[in-house]
């Protein structure tokens, strides 16, 4: 197995970096051939995975977070949302969130990640892909394994990766979104899921899920399976700041859902549109806040490969 080791320096305030010893001393008594890629700038692990596909290399292991994966992913899709091939993706967790690992139940050990890196088959799972508006008015498309999701989550992962996060992910992003929260207004829109209305209104947030959790450890979607093929899509309708606040406990438990102004629903293709075509509705994607609305969202079924 010939292995490319991604790192990111400034995952989890250098945890990465920290880790790259014992996971090359790891690989090595594995008897699998590695060297070392580290990204220096947004956008730069998409380049390298594709360049690791380019020249042969079997497994691209992501040392970093939820947010350097969500870069990694950026490879495996082009301008036009279309599926490309690309090699193989494994997690070394490193970041502020580690959101997606929490769906398969992965710990943070070197050890323990190495060990499924060299012995575990690689699982076809689903790659969501959003057309959304970018910060500038032109219309991108960004590729997503985890979370996606739109009002009080975009703004809080605004806060959130503008604040230091030395205290941890889930203290950051619960700290940031009662920020956000103190700012945010629930802003009118219409969702459709499947060509067929979902929600129409005012909301305070409303998540496209491929895995579980999202914000540092919130259970938004307790039975998404990110290999089915389908987004579990959850609204939170026109909550108030203190209805908000209360509810947070139920999704970091994952029993908001069935509670009041809760809606869930399944789907391959979803749509968002503000209502007021001048409200600025912010998307979280994966921890990022790439643009905001309006989103057209779907799913590709075992877009990417990863040994987990």
């Amino acid at each position: 197995m010939r292995v490319r080791v991604l790192v990111n320096p400034v995952a989890g305030s250098g945890a990465g970096t920290r880790r790259l010893p014992a996971i090359l001393h790891e690989l090595e008594r594995a008897g699998a051939s590695a060297d070392v890629a580290e990204t220096r700038a947004p956008g730069d692990a998409a380049r390298l995975v594709r360049e690791a596909h380019a020249e042969g290399v079997t497994c691209v292991a992501v040392v970093g977070g939820d947010g350097t994966l969500n870069e990694a992913c950026q490879a495996f899709v082009d301008a036009h949302g279309q599926r490309v091939e690309g090699p193989e993706l494994a997690l070394v967790p490193a970041g502020t969130g580690g959101d997606f690992r929490r769906t398969f139940g992965l710990s943070t050990e070197v050890e323990e990640a190495v060990t499924r890196l060299v012995s575990c088959p690689p699982r076809p799972i689903d790659l969501g892909v959003v057309e959304l508006t970018a910060p500038d008015g032109s219309r991108i498309v960004r590729a997503f394994l985890n979370v996606t999701s739109f009002g009080l989550g975009g703004l809080t992962d605004r806060i959130v990766n503008t604040s230091p996060k030395w205290l941890g992910g889930r203290t950051a992003f619960f700290l940031g979104a009662v920020r956000a929260m103190l700012v945010y207004r629930n802003a009118p829109v219409r969702v459709t899921v499947d060509d067929q209305v979902f929600v129409e209104g005012p909301i305070l947030n409303v998540a496209l899920a491929n895995g579980r959790w999202f914000g540092g450890g919130m259970l938004v979607a307790p039975d998404a399976d990110p290999a089915d093929g389908a987004f579990d899509v959850v609204a939170f309708e026109d909550l108030s700041r203190v209805q908000g606040l209360l509810m947070a406990r139920h999704i970091y438990r994952g029993s908001h859902v069935g509670e009041p102004r809760v809606s869930t629903t399944r789907g391959h293709t979803v749509t968002a549109e503000p209502l007021v075509p001048a409200d600025e509705v912010l998307i979280d994607l994966d921890g990022e806040t790439p643009g905001r609305l309006p989103l057209t969202a779907r799913v590709i079924p075992g877009g990417v490969r990863i040994r987990i």
